[in-house]
């Protein structure tokens, strides 16, 4: 394979680093940064300005082994009705603490499987969320749905409340992969949801899409890219699996000898960019893929692309409004996450009406720190005019990196003028320069307490 060497060398093959969709990973986030943190932030917020919304339901009738997000099971409606009522407890809390005249730009259910709410929960929770939340001009919903879990009242509800965007797990199509990871949705039902979708109105479908799980072939994960292309989503998200059975215990069900190799995973990757730049999608960031008409397409051409919890986005808020049991949300000041248990979660609603539990308290060097690493991520660049432009007391430090930065990765980095740029050819390395960036905060901190 091309490259393959390069890869080697800068330790593509042993890294273990983070996705970076936050600045810092949360597992840097604190305890002692909570409820005190999130009343005044919330009240700090600017004033006429937009927010993002995220909504966390936790529940699922099955849990697929696969998956390292905070969820959990149930066989009853009984927990989800109960964390319902807490929610909108939160809900109308937060709203409170918030300025009166910011708007809601984007609404985003998550989960475990938001789809598992009945018509009648889902109209209560979404009654609650735009009587106390106004959407601003190019308000956007998404919700998070299971095509095996999806029943036509519910999805209509969803459409009634003005779903404009839906996320459609598929992971993969082939059975045997389905089985060895817990999770078993035939194409057949994929495509009846996103048909009934496209007949109800819902202008935008992303579909979620996962490389290096267990027995996945180029022969099956080809057929999988095919049958999702038949499809044509508006956007793809499509990851690489992260098999982390010490964070997520029901990962032990997958046998790691039963996962493909780097190598080969490296291969997925490549076959799968192919087939839908062939196809007429268009490359976003490193595992994102977007029509051309599609508003990811466009913030990409712009240069206006950003990451998030969620991966890329065109979401310019510089708030987000995380609601429900783990759920994180950002700030100026720095990042609040509720706790992370459903019982703890609702008996601190139930106390004081917020949930924070820990986070993390931006200081100036995590800003640029952040900066650098979102505009490598996106951008495959570092623009050394803006980073002088915004922290014109750091040029020297800036410099100084920016010199080892590219002694360190000379094959896979160049200058030209004011710009630090990643080649095409090292794409695949782009989280372990993240990383190098990452450190460089360690040494901003040791300046700036010797300065102190």
């Amino acid at each position: 394979m091309e490259n393959l060497d390069l890869l080697k060398r800068y330790g593509l093959f042993d890294a273990k680093v983070p996705r970076y969709t936050s600045y810092p990973p949360a597992n840097h986030f604190q305890n002692g940064i909570g409820g005190q943190n999130q009343h005044h932030w919330l009240a700090t917020v600017p004033e006429g300005s937009d927010v993002s919304i995220y909504i966390h339901i936790p529940f699922c009738k099955r849990l697929c082994w696969f998956c390292a997000c905070r969820t959990q099971g149930t066989k009853t409606l009984n927990p989800v009705e109960a964390y319902i009522s807490t929610l909108i407890n939160e809900i109308e809390t937060v709203r409170k603490g918030l300025p009166d005249t910011i708007r809601m730009a984007r609404l985003h259910l998550g989960g475990g499987t938001p789809t598992i709410l009945t018509p009648d929960l889902m109209a209560q929770l979404l009654g609650a969320v735009f009587d106390e939340f106004h959407p601003s001009n190019d308000f956007e919903f998404s919700v998070e749905i299971d095509p095996t879990d999806a029943a036509p009242k519910l999805l209509q509800t969803l459409a009634d409340f003005g779903l404009n965007r839906a996320s459609i797990g598929v992971q993969d199509f082939e059975p045997v992969v389905q089985k060895a990871i817990g999770r078993e949705q035939s194409f057949a039902q994929t495509k009846e949801v996103a048909d009934w979708l496209r007949d109800a109105g819902v202008p935008s479908l992303n579909f979620d899409l996962l490389y290096g799980l267990p027995h996945q072939t180029e022969d099956t994960f080809n057929d999988t890219i095919n049958h999702v292309l038949a499809l044509r989503p508006d956007r793809l998200a499509i990851y690489g699996y992260a098999h982390v059975p010490w964070m997520s215990k029901r990962q032990v069900m997958i046998k790691e000898h039963d996962l493909p190799n780097t190598i080969e995973r490296l291969a997925f990757s490549k076959q799968v960019k192919t087939a839908c730049l062939a196809a007429g999608y268009q490359a976003v960031g490193i595992d994102h893929f977007a029509l051309p008409n599609d508003s990811l397409a466009f913030a990409n051409a712009r240069g206006t692309l950003r990451r998030n919890f969620q991966g890329y986005t065109d979401d310019t808020s510089s708030t987000l409004i995380g609601l429900g049991a783990s759920a994180i949300s950002r700030f100026h000041q720095g990042y609040i996450q509720n706790a992370v248990a459903t019982s703890a979660y609702q008996e601190r609603i139930n106390g004081s009406g917020l949930a924070g539990n820990r986070g993390f308290a931006l200081a100036q060097q995590d800003y640029l720190v952040g900066d650098m690493i979102e505009s490598l991520m996106c951008n495959f660049q570092l623009n050394l005019t803006y980073l002088f432009e915004t922290y014109p007391d750091q040029q020297t430090q800036i410099e100084t990196f920016i010199a080892g930065l590219l002694e360190r990765f000379p094959d896979v980095l160049v200058r030209q003028d004011n710009m630090i740029k990643l080649m095409p050819k090292a794409y695949a390395l782009i989280r372990i320069i993240a990383h190098d960036i990452d450190a460089f905060n360690s040494n901003l901190k040791a300046s700036h307490s010797a300065a102190i």
